[in-house]
């Protein structure tokens, strides 16, 4: 199953406060098992909101909200995509984490739909077209 994990924004993260270099050195670390575990499929930290912008949409109308957003407990600092057995592995594995933060922080981890999920309501046709933009997208990457 695959799952993204998501490091939730602090007042410090959002305020633009960067990581020590020994925060950034356990990171490393930690994320250097991630990879020999070979669950890590990306990980990422993000700017914060006042760097941000976010597109509200109602019927046909389109509405661009530009940050800094308040709601701090509900934003986004950085995530990873991991590739895991189970929702357990993955708690297991956020637990080890060290704390993304400078003060008390949260993460959280949430599946991924698969093509499967989707039931019947993704046909065959839809699936092939699908299959064929990821594998496109994956092919101009490659190039980058």
């Amino acid at each position: 199953m695959k799952v993204m994990v998501l490091v939730k924004a602090t007042k410090d993260s959002e305020a633009g406060v960067m990581p020590s270099t020994e925060m950034l050195t356990e990171m490393g670390k930690y994320n250097e098992e991630l990879v020999k575990a070979g669950i890590m499929l990306a990980g990422e930290g993000l700017h914060p909101s006042s760097k941000a912008a976010r597109v509200r949409f109602s019927g046909t109308r389109r509405t661009v909200i530009d940050g800094p957003f308040t709601e701090t407990k509900e934003l986004i600092a950085g995530f990873w995509m991991w590739q895991v057995k189970s929702m357990q592995e993955a708690i297991e594995w956020v637990k080890r984490c060290p704390n993304p933060m400078l003060t008390d922080s949260e993460i959280e981890i949430r599946q991924v739909f698969e093509a499967d999920d989707f039931g019947p309501e993704l046909t065959p046709e839809l699936r092939e077209a699908e299959e064929r933009l990821r594998a496109e997208s994956a092919a101009k990457a490659a190039k980058k």
